[in-house]
């Protein structure tokens, strides 16, 4: 290399790959961006503590103490001092594995051992230095932690595994976990464990390490999490309505694309990060990022009246309340429950065609028959009935405009389903039925569902929003607009976040 040419020193943080898609490290220029949330006074202050609970590679604690590097200089001008106050006496993270006890130590301290001889304080007598990782085991009951809801079959583990029983949530007082009062916690938590479930299932975690951040009582609180909880579902409904009810939340920075935020790293529903005020109340500021740009900016109330969810799209916040202003049965009251004729999704006990009145069975990529007089779980009215079959799961995707649910397809009479598919109805004919399916195919219908939707399951929930319409007519996006007053900066909103869907009829 030419001696004259600059040499490439990269970040070693930017280098790093991810541990798992629930436990990912936060790029540097997130962490960046999150601790511009806070009032810059706090980084010249040698009063104010900082506290990364779930410290992976130490990038939060790292970027804190550059600020509060050139934030105290004045104050304690001689380099060495302000290392040994800055180090020892403001900033502490629980890290969440030995192994990222080490990296955090590493990018913090500059030596894995904090007392070392690299270590850049040298008044340290521990290794840990400030921050700690301390092995704890899971507290089983049921076969189940009764802290985190892992699977003991899972986490039940041999002294050389990792327990992953991190720390931080697995106490019923967190604030006696240190002796001292925080200004901040800031931090990335785990998203999920196990739950020892069918099919890999597992549950979520992260609202856990909120709500333990909480319960400390700090003066600001900021973690970056998967944006699920908005709508709640599996683990989430009571934090979900614990978070949208708390006034103290003032920001929300929200990236409906996880991969902008974290690159290489697919979290259906995206991620956001939230700034909470201990002594702030009011609206929130909530910003929306898209190819790393705010792209919508609005300040507002978390929950809109009549709403148990938090209606991310600030665009979107018109057209709900045209929408609710109307107080028109909800489309969610013609949805089925999961499994609606008892027919789990591996079900494949049926036959041929033998007889004319054989009841026609739609499956996973397949379609068989039962015998008339089988005996079904539930929804034996529906086999007769006019209905709509759509699919439980489809995935959302990573960018927009998106599909959102996939296509719906009209159910004759005689007919029934696996748990692969809910359904939509019964209706009075097939016209009726047909006329349904068109309407869910509109932009205006798979809008409204996507204010709900961000995981790839749509129960009945997620069709809360949508309006149920007169059937024995047809709907398309054209009248919708018209018929509740979507002026043109709303369609183009819906158009640019909704494709055209055409039906197979």
């Amino acid at each position: 290399m030419n001696p004259t040419e600059a040499t490439y020193n990269p970040d070693v943080l930017l280098c790093l790959a991810n541990l798992s898609n629930d436990e990912v490290f936060t790029p540097p220029k997130v962490a960046e961006d999150m601790l511009d949330l806070l009032p810059k006074e706090l980084f010249s202050d040698p009063r104010t503590t900082f506290l990364d609970p779930v410290s992976k590679s130490g990038v939060f604690l790292r970027e804190i103490a550059k600020r509060l590097m050139i934030g105290l200089e004045d104050q304690i001008p001689d380099l060495q001092e302000r290392i040994e106050h800055i180090y020892t006496k403001q900033l502490y993270g629980i890290a969440i594995t030995e192994l990222t006890a080490l990296l955090s130590r590493r990018s913090v301290y500059c030596s894995k051992f904090a007392n070392g001889k690299y270590s850049i304080v040298k008044s340290f007598d521990s290794e840990n230095g400030n921050i700690e990782f301390e092995r704890v085991e899971h507290k089983w009951f049921n076969d189940k932690c009764v802290f985190c809801g892992a699977s003991q079959a899972e986490y039940d583990r041999k002294d050389e595994l990792e327990t992953h029983a991190y720390k931080f949530i697995h106490t019923n007082k967190p604030e006696e976990l240190y002796d001292m009062k925080f200004d901040v916690i800031i931090g990335n938590p785990p998203y999920q464990m196990s739950d020892g479930g069918a099919q890999a299932s597992a549950t979520p975690i992260y609202q856990k390490f909120v709500m333990q951040a909480i319960k400390i009582q700090p003066r600001y609180l900021i973690m970056i999490t998967p944006s699920r909880w908005f709508t709640g579902g599996k683990g989430l409904d009571e934090f979900r309505d614990q978070m949208l009810k708390d006034k103290r939340i003032t920001t929300i920075v929200d990236y409906p694309n996880a991969t902008e935020c974290f690159p290489g790293v697919k979290i259906e529903g995206g991620v956001n990060y939230f700034l909470w005020e201990k002594d702030k109340t009011g609206d929130v500021d909530v910003r929306t990022l898209r190819d790393g740009i705010t792209i919508s900016r609005q300040v507002r109330p978390l929950l809109e009246p009549d709403a148990r969810t938090f209606i991310r799209y600030n665009e979107a916040v018109g057209i709900y309340r045209k929408i609710k202003s109307q107080k028109l049965r909800s489309f969610s009251s013609v949805v089925s429950s999961r499994k609606p004729f008892g027919l789990d999704s591996a079900f494949k006990d049926f036959k041929p065609k033998e007889n004319e009145n054989d009841i026609k069975i739609y499956a996973n990529k397949s379609v068989g028959y039962l015998e008339v007089g089988t005996d079904f779980k539930s929804g034996r009215d529906l086999i007769g009935r006019h209905k709509v079959y759509i699919s439980y799961a489809y995935g959302m995707g990573d960018k927009f405009p998106s599909q959102i649910i996939n296509k719906p397809f009209v159910g004759e009479q005689g007919s029934a389903c696996t748990e692969t598919y809910i359904v939509i109805g019964p209706f009075n004919s097939r016209v009726e039925s047909l006329n349904a399916a068109r309407y869910m195919s509109t932009r205006f219908f798979r809008f409204m569902v996507m204010l709900k939707k961000n995981t790839q399951h749509a129960t009945s929930k997620v069709y809360e929003f949508v309006p149920v319409q007169d059937f024995a007519e047809e709907w398309t996006d054209e009248k919708l607009y018209e018929k509740y007053g979507i002026n043109e900066d709303e369609i183009a909103f819906i158009e640019s976040m909704i494709r055209p869907m055409e039906l197979d009829t």
